[in-house]
């Protein structure tokens, strides 16, 4: 998911987990590895004054976990009364139709096969549980059906895997692809431009306070590992491994196979505009 340790956005200190805005609660799931950082970001989003609340991405297939959930919002005097996921993966996603049975709610979401319940999510829909407002952001890229979650009360976004809180997440070819994803980047920018966005609240890692720079960063992130790439395959590296022993050299090997995954999709990309 990430092979990146750092980048700017000013992430804010403290531990994972816990209140982040005034509308959202983070409870860390415990499946912490390379791929996942600390572990997936379950986010708890209520108005304030509501005795109802939405769950984002419950989570690995984990009782316990599911459960802390549920026992966190009711401490908070809230019941849950919908689930939405960001996408599908099974770090995010795996748990969804057990904590649906728990909490007896729906599941949205883009992919018809994850959903539980008549309704999808997509462009335009929004939310008002409880007289929340979520606005749904598709953005694709890292996977076809990813999502965001605009929390215009909070001036935050949630973004699942599209941005993460520490180092930079894998456009997971064939089902990811590069231009998809620069245009969510993009689509991204253009709330913290034109919207008043600042904060993200990530799928993995910390709470970011500085939206716009952390998007920025991405967008060249990706220009530069794309000319990377491009000049790696000028110098004779054909493959996707090739490219990845040449242009992520200095990233740990274990991360390596997630690294090909992007390199893929960054071949596809340059194929697609005549650039290899």
């Amino acid at each position: 998911m990430t092979y990146a340790s750092a980048l700017p956005g000013q992430p804010r200190g403290g531990s994972i987990g816990g209140p982040a805005t005034d509308r959202s609660f983070c409870v860390l799931a415990p499946n912490a590895s390379p791929m996942t950082l600390d572990g997936t970001n379950t986010w708890i989003v209520a108005e304030p004054d509501s005795d109802l609340a939405v769950v984002i991405d419950p989570g690995p297939l984990d009782d316990a976990h599911l459960k802390d959930v549920i026992a966190t919002a009711e401490r908070a005097g809230r019941r849950i009364a919908l689930t939405l996921l960001t996408h599908g993966h099974p770090d995010h996603a795996e748990g969804a139709a057990r904590f649906a049975e728990l909490t007896r709610t729906s599941v949205r979401a883009l992919d018809p096969a994850l959903r539980l319940g008549d309704e999808g999510l997509g462009l335009g829909d929004v939310i008002t549980t409880g007289g929340l407002e979520l606005r749904v952001v598709p953005t694709p890229g890292h996977t076809a059906d990813s999502l965001s979650f605009h929390l215009p009360a909070d001036g935050a976004v949630l973004t699942g895997d599209t941005v993460l809180g520490r180092g930079t997440t894998v456009v997971a070819h064939p089902d990811g692809r590069l231009g998809d994803y620069l245009d969510s980047l993009r689509r991204l920018r253009s709330l913290t431009v034109d919207d008043g966005v600042d904060t993200v609240l990530p799928g993995h890692g910390p709470v970011l306070n500085d939206a716009r720079g952390v998007v920025e960063y991405y967008l060249a992130h990706r220009a530069n590992r794309l000319a990377q790439v491009e000049t790696a395959v000028e110098d004779g590296h054909r493959t996707p491994s090739e490219v990845v022993a040449r242009v992520y050299a200095d990233v740990d090997r274990s991360l390596w196979p997630a690294a090909e995954l992007s390199v893929r999709a960054q071949l596809d990309y340059l194929r697609e505009h005549g650039l290899i």
